[in-house]
């Protein structure tokens, strides 16, 4: 399995990067370490998480997940020198006003038991902080050897160029990466103008909600299984349109290869242009070997032409 370098970044990882917003919510911390040893032993090294997860849980006040992957560092120090922790801030009080960086961070720090975020992201694009504040914050945190990394999520393409240009204007640390929603019933969230943008200036794209909530796992062919879990009913929009030609596409492939579909769909986004790395998460280690599965799979330049064919039409005009 061949690393890949996130845009013109010091980090190399390998392609799967592991979600960590069920850590602490529906993975409880025992599960959680017997997913992140897995992970690790499969050849994984970027741990993704951020500080609000998981906040929409009652009783649960943010943190949780950055705390699990801290007490699991701590379990075993020389994991540290093998993964890429990447975190988040932005979407708790204060927003990315520069106060509210700079402590998040040093409360992110203290919860993951760690001297350095290897990534530290602005969750989400803030329209009412200037972008020279937010991203003269996050230069700050970079020159006080806090945040190795910077990365931008859920910008539009306007944003995001213009984010850049004001990073360039005023000599800040350079953002690598742009973490966005992307997968292969949602292609039109990525491919167009929001690719072009990132590739323009040469970040590396990490995708997130690669497996549109389970749809692409083939654990929902039509309405009678939607009822199968509490997210269930969110994949109702996917059964119309072209979602069930890609699931033919998918099974087509998962014959020829063994694969599960899940391995199926990440390999396809993994083989996209400007993907550094795609983001899942796992609740058990049957899930996770499913994932890992996907950094050894390379699909044939056919079964690829196939998948794309198959999806192609679900990209909004």
């Amino acid at each position: 399995m061949n690393k890949r370098r996130i845009g013109d970044s010091s980090l190399e990882v390998a392609p799967l990067a592991l979600g960590g917003n069920v850590f602490g919510w529906t993975a409880d911390e025992a599960t959680s370490f017997a997913i992140l040893d897995a992970f690790v032993d499969a050849g994984g090294v970027m741990i993704d998480t951020a500080d609000i997860y998981s906040a929409w849980v009652p009783g649960n006040r943010g943190g949780e997940s950055e705390t699990v992957i801290g007490r699991w560092l701590k379990r075993d120090p020389a994991k540290r020198d093998k993964v890429a922790i990447a975190t988040k801030v932005g979407l708790m009080d204060g927003g990315l006003a520069p106060p509210a960086i700079a402590a998040a961070c040093d409360e992110s720090l203290q919860r993951l038991g760690i001297d350095t975020i290897d990534l530290y992201y602005q969750h989400k694009d803030d329209e009412s902080v200037p972008l020279a504040d937010s991203l003269g914050a996050f230069d700050a945190l970079a020159k006080a050897g806090k945040v190795r990394e910077i990365g931008l999520s859920q910008f539009t393409a306007p944003r995001l160029a213009e984010a850049m240009d004001t990073t360039a204007a005023n000599g800040f640390r350079k953002p690598c990466c742009l973490q966005t929603w992307y997968n292969m019933v949602e292609r039109g969230k990525l491919e167009g103008e929001l690719r072009d943008t990132a590739l323009e200036h040469g970040l590396g794209i990490l995708s997130f909600f690669s497996l549109a909530n389970g749809f692409l796992t083939g654990k929902y062919r039509d309405s009678s299984d939607l009822d199968k879990s509490p997210r269930g009913q969110r994949n109702a929009d996917y059964l119309e349109g072209r979602g069930r030609t890609v699931l033919e596409a998918l099974d087509s492939v998962s014959a020829e290869t063994g694969a599960a579909l899940a391995t199926i769909a990440l390999a396809w986004t993994m083989a996209q242009p400007g993907i550094a790395a795609t983001l899942a998460s796992a609740t058990s280690l049957d899930q996770l070997s499913e994932l890992t599965a996907a950094m050894e799979l390379a699909l044939t330049p056919d079964q690829l032409a196939r998948l794309d064919a198959a999806s192609a039409e679900a990209v909004p005009a």
